[in-house]
């Protein structure tokens, strides 16, 4: 198994991703999806972090956040994925049962400005993407629809972005992502390389040992 960054290190921005165990759809209805989104209440305000955007669907989760202290994400990924697999067995009579993820959540390092709101962009349109919806928006278990359908509860799961949010955000995140910002988004997935420019990403990878993110292997799967 590849290594994973020190994630315990608070003001870093991360990508983090968790996929069900053979990528089963174990999120079908709504009652499945909102019993995830009052896991993430609940563990918000048991371990605060920094959440900029997320998508629930039905097969993996896409989160882009900042711990606020050392340990934190950990706790918090940890308390997440364990409240929303212990709803959804109670559910569906299943409990004691076995896991529903693959495993320990991966994730990211991002660099700010440019790469972040690539990222979030990458996120919020992951639905749209996947041709689920017709607009980013339309999905309903994401931060983008919260943002815009339900402000009050956005504000109790949502930190402000740590750049400026583009006045026309709303059509920027309705338009395709560059091949090439594609590309550089699902290498990072699939080798659990820090996104970003060449000369952050080289510091990242002296500074937390990611040598083997840099070695080269197949060709980077869809997300």
């Amino acid at each position: 198994m590849a290594r994973q960054p020190r994630l315990d290190i608070a003001d870093q921005i991360f990508h983090v991703i968790n996929r069900s165990n053979a990528r089963w759809d174990i999120f079908k209805t709504n009652k499945d999806f909102q019993g995830v989104l009052n896991s993430l209440i609940e563990t918000v305000e048991l371990i605060p972090i920094d959440i900029f955007a997320f998508i629930l669907m039905s097969n993996h989760w896409h989160f882009v956040v900042r711990p606020r202290k050392n340990g934190d994400m950990g706790k918090f990924f940890g308390k997440f994925t364990q409240k929303a697999t212990q709803r959804w067995h109670t559910k569906h009579g299943s409990v004691g049962t076995g896991h529903l993820f693959q495993g320990r959540f991966k994730s990211f390092l991002v660099e700010k400005d440019n790469y972040f709101l690539q990222l979030v962009k990458y996120v919020e349109a992951n639905a749209l993407r996947a041709k689920m919806v017709k607009q980013a928006e339309d999905w309903p278990w994401s931060s983008l629809r919260l943002r815009l359908n339900n402000p009050e509860l956005a504000k109790k799961i949502l930190s402000p972005w740590p750049i400026d949010v583009p006045r026309n955000y709303l059509s920027l995140v309705k338009q395709p992502l560059p091949k090439v910002q594609l590309d550089s988004i699902r290498t990072s997935i699939e080798k659990s390389r820090p996104l970003g420019g060449e000369a952050w990403v080289s510091k990242q990878v002296g500074r937390y040992d990611l040598g083997y993110t840099l070695r080269q292997r197949g060709r980077p799967k869809a997300n």
